[in-house]
C-alpha cells in the first residue's frame, strides 16, 4: 500500500509490532547428531505446547514449491508423518504443489512455531510415495476426509461453493458411513528428503540462533551457525 495516512495505533500499525523474545539458547553441544532426531526433539515440545493449548496443529507447515518456469508457490500443509527419511505429507497429485513438483522436486518446509519462538526450515527434494503406504494412509482418515478428496479437483477453477457441496452429497449418498472409500488414484503422499535443515531459536535483541544441518555425500551431516 502507498500513499496513505500513518497509523496512528500502534497496535494495527506493523512496523511497530515487536515481539522481544526471551527464549533459552540453542547450542551446537545440545543437538543431535542427526537432524531428524533433533526435530524429533523439538516436535515433542511442540505437541506438548499443543496439548496445552499455546500453540495450535504443530504439524502445519508451510510447503513451497516453484514451476518449471521457476514461479514460486507456498501453502500450509499437515505434515503426516516423519522418520530418518524425512518428512511425508499427502495432497492431490494434480493441485498446483503436484504439478510444480512433477515438473521441479526441489521443495521448502517451514514449521512456525511462534509461541515457542522456534521455526524449523528444511530444503530437500520430494518424491511421491508408493501406492501401498497411501493407501495405508488413506484408511486413517476420517470418512469426510475420504470423500472429500474425490470431491476436490485441488486448485481447479469451480462454478460455486453449492457444485462442491453437492458433488460432496453424491458422493456420501454412494459411499455411507461404515462403507469402504476407494483410494482416488490422482491423491497420494511426497516424502520430503532433506538437503538442509535449520533449527532456529529466537532470542533478544535479534540475535537469534540458527544452526543449519547440511547433508555431506558420505552420509553425515554437518552443523553450521549462520549469522541471525
Amino acid at each position: 500500500m502507498t500513499d496513505r495516512e500513518p497509523l496512528l495505533d500502534p497496535a494495527l500499525d506493523p512496523a511497530a509490532m515487536r515481539k522481544q523474545y526471551q527464549a533459552g539458547g540453542l547450542a551446537e553441544q545440545d543437538l543431535a547428531s542427526h537432524p531428524m532426531d533433533q526435530f524429533a526433539r523439538w516436535f515433542e515440545d511442540a505437541a506438548r505446547a499443543a496439548l496445552h493449548g499455546t500453540l495450535y496443529e504443530p504439524n502445519a507447515m508451510v510447503v513451497s514449491t516453484a514451476d518449471a518456469t521457476g514461479r514460486p508457490s507456498s501453502r500450509t500443509v499437515l505434515m503426516k508423518q516423519f522418520d530418518t527419511e524425512g518428512f511425508v505429507f499427502y495432497t492431490n497429485y494434480d493441485s498446483r504443489k503436484g504439478r510444480d513438483l512433477a515438473a521441479n522436486p526441489h521443495i521448502g518446509l517451514l514449521f512456525p512455531w511462534h509461541p515457542l519462538s522456534r521455526q524449523v526450515i528444511v530444503t530437500g527434494t520430494a518424491r511421491r510415495t508408493g501406492r501401498d503406504e497411501t493407501a495405508a494412509y488413506f484408511r486413517l482418515r476420517p470418512h469426510g476426509s475420504q470423500l472429500g478428496a474425490w470431491a476436490s479437483a485441488q486448485s481447479s477453477v469451480i462454478a460455486s461453493r453449492a457444485a462442491l457441496d453437492t458433488a460432496f452429497a453424491d458422493l456420501a449418498a454412494r459411499y455411507p458411513e461404515g462403507e469402504q472409500v476407494p483410494v482416488p488414484p490422482q491423491w497420494g503422499g511426497f516424502r520430503v528428503t532433506p538437503e538442509t535443515v535449520e533449527f532456529w531459536q529466537g532470542r533478544a535483541n535479534r540475535l537469534h540462533d540458527r544452526l543449519r544441518y547440511t547433508a555431506q555425500p558420505d552420509g553425515t551431516w554437518k552443523v553450521e551457525r549462520l549469522s541471525p
